[in-house]
């Protein structure tokens, strides 16, 4: 099944979490992050779509300039929120975007709704309190509503994604004008801000965040393209688990029963709202 897919995309997703938070404790800025992830990208799909012979002219370009520039920002947002907030916090505050998505569907494309899917929102809010309960002041509040702010938008590129591939898009050409568009915008970005010098440790880190982004984004499209949006949408939530694994391996970040809770209800909430969701796309 297609959608399954999502489940490689969220592995190789909580790789590039760890590599970005790992490339700011570097002391890299969001602005190189971004560049370096994006421009490493464009050269990956630049290789493939030569090797694949992949025709990039396309009818259908306001879509992708629509994806890119939506897809920068979320990514930009979200890194941010990665180098504020413990890994799994982050991710799991970002992987409430199946939610919005689950709202947008409802209302641009006509999908049923029903008094469960607003139950599951409503756990969904629970789950996020219990997760901010202890960090409800300072920096990780404003982290938080970071991250919130990035799955707003993650909820309208999965939403593009699928727009696209319902317009018959192939996914090399969907990724590749992304990664072009995150490329120029980005450049633009860190030559007003400035380059740090690459060490060897931070090209690994730097490639590593690249490589992992591309591997994702090449399945998560294949997946929300070709798969069933809100099958491929209630998956994503297996990002958090790898999160909280590599969170705990490398930082030894423990969390407590409250914040355990939270992640567990807004994992639900997810689930229980694509469950919940008729006509089931």
């Amino acid at each position: 099944m297609q959608s399954l897919w999502i489940i490689v995309s969220n592995f190789f997703f909580a790789i590039m979490g760890v590599c970005v938070k790992l490339s700011a404790k570097e002391g890299y800025s969001l602005a190189e992050i971004v560049f370096y992830r994006s421009a490493i990208m464009f050269l990956i799909m630049l290789a493939l779509v030569r090797w694949r012979n992949v025709r990039l002219a396309t009818p259908h370009w306001p879509w992708h300039v629509k994806r890119g520039v939506t897809g920068f920002v979320s990514l930009s947002i979200y890194f941010y929120a990665i180098s504020l907030l413990p890994l799994a916090t982050a991710v799991t505050l970002n992987y409430t975007s199946p939610i919005f998505l689950v709202l947008m569907l409802i209302f641009f494309r006509g999908l049923g709704f029903n008094w469960g899917v607003m139950l599951a929102f409503a756990l969904g809010f629970l789950g996020i309190v219990f997760l901010l309960h202890p960090s409800f002041e300072g920096n990780s509040l404003f982290g938080a509503s970071v991250a919130l702010a990035s799955a707003v938008l993650t909820a309208v590129v999965y939403f593009d994604v699928s727009n696209l591939g319902r317009l018959g898009e192939p996914t090399a050409r969907t990724v590749f004008y992304f990664s072009f568009i995150a490329t120029s915008l980005s450049l633009v970005w860190v030559v007003l801000s400035g380059l740090n010098p690459v060490t060897l440790q931070g090209f690994f880190m730097l490639a590593g965040t690249g490589v992992s982004a591309t591997l994702g984004q090449i399945t998560m499209t294949h997946a929300y393209a070709r798969g069933k949006v809100l099958l491929s949408a209630s998956l994503t939530y297996t990002t958090v688990i790898f999160a909280t694994l590599f969170g705990v391996v490398l930082w030894d970040e423990h969390l407590g029963w409250m914040e355990g809770l939270g992640m567990f209800l807004v994992i639900a909430s997810g689930i229980s709202a694509n469950y919940f969701s008729s006509g089931r796309k």
